[in-house]
């Protein structure tokens, strides 16, 4: 499998924790334990610095690219507590909402597909996760949820919103905690907030990241885990399972902490970065087995 792969000097002056195409994979966010945020623009293997964003005041861990039809809009979250939400004007990134409602480092961020409005998910350091919505009154929106992961939530995930045999739009999502837990939660209309359907056990250490795999037209869902553990899992639900219970299924253990997972757009190849500076992508084959097809390391050498 040979991939063309473009290596430039970020000029940011400490650890890279993320770097997020937009939609068009037109511009690049960076985020650093320097603080701060640099915008590329990207095409034809060649990148351009567009604008570097300073306005945290610790190490800035995700960055998360909202759909454009809600505009150039780019959110972060950082060891200071907060989430800022960044909006392109003529004269550049300029912050429209900071959420500090978190008493703790927020690891984590994502926004929910546009078809459910511009809301985004936080996770933070402590315990809890909130939801970020910008409603039709043009006003910002928050809503806390309290002891998500009692130790602290690593990570966050949307659940496809268009998914096979349901009816209307699903308002779901997953978080990943230090308690080793993955939780599946659902939107419920009588208590108008997200109430937990599912607690996902097996990991023996901190659970780094979850990642639901896109709609790809099958009649089941796929989420991807990993941990502190060196393990990795696939978690599965047939749609015409009237059981809530997913299978499990784990990857050939890895060298060293699985830091990240990350679905392709068709949502049938996983991406998996570890601690050991290589990048596996991993593919379901006819027998229902995952198998690696293809791996790369810190030098771009891809097998």
């Amino acid at each position: 499998m040979s991939t063309n792969t473009l290596q430039f000097d970020t000029q940011h002056e400490d650890m890279i924790h993320d770097a997020q195409l937009d939609y068009y994979g037109k511009r690049l966010a960076t985020c650093s334990s320097d603080g701060s945020i640099r915008i590329f623009e990207v095409s034809n293997q060649q990148q351009k610095f567009v604008e570097a964003l300073k306005s945290h005041t610790g190490p800035v861990w995700q960055v998360s690219w909202a759909h454009p039809k809600f505009g150039s809009v780019l959110a972060s979250c950082s060891y200071d507590g907060t989430v800022l939400i960044w909006k392109e004007t003529g004269s550049g990134f300029a912050v429209i909402h900071k959420h500090d409602k978190h008493q703790a480092s927020v690891n984590a961020i994502a926004w929910a597909s546009h078809e459910l409005g511009p809301v985004l998910l936080c996770g933070s350091s402590d315990g809890k996760i909130s939801l970020v919505s910008f409603t039709e009154t043009g006003t910002w929106e928050v809503q806390m949820i309290r002891s998500a992961h009692a130790t602290g939530v690593n990570a966050v995930s949307w659940a496809p919103v268009i998914a096979a045999n349901e009816p209307t739009n699903l308002k779901q999502f997953a978080t990943g905690g230090c308690d080793n837990n993955v939780k599946i939660w659902a939107y419920s209309d009588e208590t108008k907030t997200h109430d937990v359907v599912q607690t996902l056990s097996g990991h023996s250490d901190w659970v780094r990241d979850v990642a639901f795999a896109p709609n790809s037209g099958l009649p089941r869902t796929y989420l991807a885990s990993c941990s502190q553990d060196k393990n990795v899992y696939i978690w599965m639900r047939d749609a015409q399972s009237e059981s809530l219970d997913w299978k499990q299924q784990a990857l050939e253990p890895f060298p060293d902490v699985v830091w990240r997972v990350s679905w392709s757009l068709s949502g049938n190849v996983l991406a998996v970065s570890c601690g050991d500076n290589r990048v596996t992508l991993w593919k379901e084959n006819v027998k229902g087995e995952w198998e690696c097809i293809s791996e790369a390391n810190e030098s771009s050498q891809t097998a």
